[in-house]
């Protein structure tokens, strides 16, 4: 990735300086992936920490097509969600909510589904791929929180000891056969249908006024900033595409190569959160004040 770029008298200029002067202009339109939250010990499918696992995500055909793969995922699921509750935001989402506060970001997208963004204080964030805060019901629709459903899980299943050998991204705990076979999963409480994480699985789509949503914002940005994705999948990368088709420049801050780098105005191989922090610190505000900035506490 580019750590020195040319301008256009030329010159050679650091790489984070024009990304300073870029995101100083605002209407920074942020797309983010799951490097952003690696720093909060959530691993991600195809970064660093993902090429050292071998994941294999639940479809959303397995999910509703076999009542064992529900209950593979639902006791793999429940144990695996202790760790996505008790994660903490970290430096890169203050910063990202900084820039927000001081104007300097019009939008988040996020691929993540942690709710991190929004716990360091980020507000009107598109969760693209939903939120594992959530479930929904496939038969009525109703949505309810993740923490009543762990509540009922708890009482279907006193005295059950998983133990999680790995955590996949999606907060997927890797467990024995014979753990999950004696775990008890439940239905809508309402109607009785099946429960699922108010989240995009693989193999589903993403719902189409959320994708028209997301179409807007990059159209109208100054600046599409992509934190933390390889952007592999069409997902993400579609709205870099739609930018670069619009005029609307791309800067790309990740650790390693990016699908998207051949379309980016600027791209950085940098860790995200002391990078953002130090953005942030270049328009004036330090990691221990942001306490103070509007909307942050």
């Amino acid at each position: 990735m580019t750590q020195a770029v040319r301008d256009e008298a030329g010159r050679a200029v650091p790489a984070f300086d024009m990304l300073v002067d870029l995101v100083g202009d605002g209407g920074v339109l942020v797309l983010s992936g799951a490097g952003l939250s690696t720093e909060s010990g959530i691993p991600d499918y195809r970064g660093e920490t993902g090429r050292r696992r071998r994941a294999e995500p639940m479809t959303y055909q397995a999910f509703v097509g076999s009542a064992a793969a529900r209950r593979r995922y639902w006791a793999r699921s429940h144990l695996g969600w202790r760790h996505i509750a008790h994660a903490g935001w970290n430096a890169g989402h203050r910063a990202v909510a900084g820039l927000q506060s001081m104007g300097l970001v019009s939008g988040i997208i996020t691929q993540n589904v942690d709710g991190l963004h929004q716990a360091a204080g980020a507000e009107q964030v598109v969760e693209l791929h939903g939120s594992l805060h959530r479930v929904v019901c496939l038969s009525c629709g109703e949505r309810t929180s993740r923490e009543w459903l762990e509540q009922r899980l708890n009482a279907a299943n006193p005295g059950w000891l998983g133990a999680a050998d790995a955590i996949n991204p999606d907060g997927d705990a890797v467990l024995a056969d014979d753990q999950i076979g004696a775990f008890e999963i439940v239905d809508c409480a309402g109607c009785g249908g099946l429960l699922k994480p108010d989240v995009i699985f693989f193999g589903e789509n993403v719902p189409r006024p959320r994708v028209a949503e997301c179409y807007e914002l990059t159209e109208q940005a100054g600046l599409l900033l992509v934190l933390g994705s390889s952007l592999t999948v069409m997902s993400g990368y579609r709205f870099v595409r739609r930018a670069a088709d619009h005029g609307v420049p791309v800067v790309i801050v990740n650790q390693g190569p990016t699908r998207g780098d051949g379309d980016a105005h600027l791209a950085l191989d940098a860790p995200l959160g002391p990078t953002l922090t130090a953005l942030l610190a270049r328009f004036g505000c330090e990691p221990g004040s942001l306490g103070g900035v509007a909307g942050l506490s």
